[in-house]
């Protein structure tokens, strides 16, 4: 069979599955197609499709990937405007790479039909600190209408766009570009619409946030130095080692910011004699592997039984098993601990554990961290990048390395940590593993400051993605995100950190860990990683309204 044969036959059958008239070899030459990999009337589980897709394909291939919709389907395509023979070429190229992962084949689709979407933007140009600027009178301005879409991104020729991503239709989208533009030229800021590009991501609400935390540490650290540099020497507090985690104590410890040092409540006043919400100073059971328990066990309950219904109705399968863990960082104490010690596969949750084998390496001066391993970095933290995590992990010394270093150094934190392979081409990776409760120490000990390059760390996983502790929940906007999920064709997971505020103005900040692997690959991997995505979601809001109604969060 010639190989003009095989193309035609390709096409034919191709074209037939699209329901179109088949054009004759000319005409079919002369029009454009581009590339679909799915339709789905919610937007969120397209725009999570989409991000699934972007650690799989080429960095290329990513910056062309667009969410387009048609009539009330939303859309992610390759805008690639190629002929049929060359976009059925793209099809048989990337056929083996979403197969091995587990996706659905995509297929082509005629250049019309569908339209672009757009969004609001407030700015363009060169200097991102500017932009950061307006990000902060934007984000206190319009407050909810924008505040978890609003995003700083930087295109092709490195310059900045501050955008509200709306995700909307020309007329709907310059509608609300009017309106803003009304409210915000005061503060001389213009408003306009822009296509949806697929831009990278570089700021957002928990990078806003989070430089926000840093500085008020460093500013309260900086007055309270000059406020203590009059009076007598005093005995410093105690020294907690990092090798050995503090132990809980039947107080009321008080945290305003990461890292802050946690001080016991006396008649409502912390030894500096700031005022603070009196807080039930929790009955505490058994301490296994410096994990305290509190004995109310009551969201645990709750988010059994939840699992416990999914299963009854189908909607869990028998060979999914499930892991959840929620830590109350404010007081030391674990809430929720379901198969916290269950060995699972981390996929990309294992990516800030290799950070910190690269941070520790550069404390002690065997490595550099500089533009490139930046980059690196963030590629591996923020959009997940296969390459980048092994770029990193040879840094260290190659996977064997990253663990030995790990288990020597961290063997508090990590009880049963296996990195044993470098991410295989295609994402499967299914040989690395963690427990629940590592990822809580670790992310324990990144709150409390205990970690080499800690800020840098923090940074990073609070660089803008769409997580499933937060995002598509109703948790306020607000709340200060630090999060790794982690996605394959056996594993749904998240593990971050989130700090949401109290009606006193605090933050009260826990740590929660949610994972669903299952042993065989689903039939509709769009459809269980919405799914399972959406259950992580779930019990996220079920936490945060258990803690809303015992600690006064907004």
């Amino acid at each position: 069979m010639s190989a003009f044969f095989r193309i035609s036959l390709l096409c034919t059958v191709l074209l037939a599955s699209l329901h179109v008239a088949l054009p004759l070899p000319a005409e079919a030459e002369a029009q454009q197609y581009d590339l679909v990999y799915t339709w789905d009337t919610d937007l969120d589980s397209v725009l999570d499709y989409k991000e699934q897709l972007e650690e799989l394909l080429s960095p290329e291939i990513r910056k062309r990937l667009k969410i387009v919709k048609k009539k009330n389907e939303y859309g992610v395509i390759y805008d690639c405007n190629t002929s049929v023979t060359d976009i059925v070429k793209v099809i048989v190229k990337q056929g083996e790479i979403l197969k091995e992962a587990g996706f659905d084949q995509a297929y082509a689709i005629q250049d019309k039909g569908y339209h672009e979407l757009f969004n609001v933007s407030y700015g363009y140009g060169p200097n991102l600190d500017a932009l950061i600027k307006n990000y902060a009178q934007i984000y206190n301005y319009l407050g909810k209408s924008v505040g978890k879409d609003l995003y700083i991104e930087q295109d092709d020729k490195g310059n900045y766009m501050l955008v509200y991503r709306r995700h909307g239709d020309r007329s709907s989208t310059l509608t609300v570009a009017k309106r803003h533009g009304r409210l915000l030229r005061k503060k001389g800021i213009h408003t306009s619409i822009t296509e949806e590009l697929n831009n990278a991501v570089v700021f957002g609400e928990s990078t806003f946030l989070h430089g926000e935390e840093e500085t008020a540490t460093v500013l309260t650290a900086t007055a309270s130095q000059q406020k203590d540099a009059d009076l007598p020497e005093v005995t410093p507090p105690e020294t907690i080692s990092p090798a050995v985690p503090k132990q809980p104590v039947e107080s009321n410890p008080v945290v305003l910011h990461p890292g802050d040092i946690k001080v016991a409540v006396s008649q409502g006043k912390s030894s500096q004699g700031s005022r603070v919400a009196q807080i039930p100073a929790p009955k505490l059971t058994e301490s296994r592997a410096g994990i305290t328990r509190s004995s109310n066990a009551a969201i645990e309950m709750k988010i059994e039984s939840y699992i416990k219904n999914l299963r009854q109705k189908g909607q869990l399968r028998g060979d999914e098993k499930t892991g959840w863990m929620v830590y109350d960082l404010n007081r030391n104490v674990s809430l929720v601990d379901i198969n916290a010690d269950q060995s699972f596969q981390a996929a990309s949750m294992i990516k800030p554990f290799v950070a910190l084998a690269f941070f520790h390496k550069v404390k002690n001066g065997s490595l550099q961290y500089g533009p490139k391993s930046r980059r690196q970095m963030e590629a591996m933290i923020q959009r997940s990048s296969n390459s980048a995590t092994n770029w990193i992990m040879r840094q260290v010394g190659g996977p064997a390395t990253c663990q030995s270093l790990l288990t020597q150094n961290y063997g508090h934190l990590f009880k049963k940590l296996h990195i044993v392979e470098y991410i295989p081409a295609g994402g499967r990776t299914y040989r690395n593993k963690a427990l629940p409760s590592d990822y809580v120490r670790f992310l324990r000990a990144l709150w409390n400051k205990e970690l080499p390059y800690g800020e840098e760390i923090r940074r990073l996983m609070s660089l803008p993605g769409r997580d499933r502790l937060y995002y598509g929940t109703p948790i306020p906007q607000g709340t200060l995100v630090y999060n790794k999920t982690g996605t394959t064709a056996h594993l749904c997971g998240d593990m971050g950190i989130l700090a949401p505020k109290t009606k006193n103005g605090h933050r009260y900040p826990y740590a929660i860990v949610g994972i669903i692997e299952r042993s065989s690959r689903p039939s509709n991997y769009k459809q269980w990683m919405r799914s399972r995505g959406g259950v992580i979601r779930e019990v996220s809001t079920l936490v945060y309204k258990d803690l809303k109604s015992q600690h006064l969060l907004k």
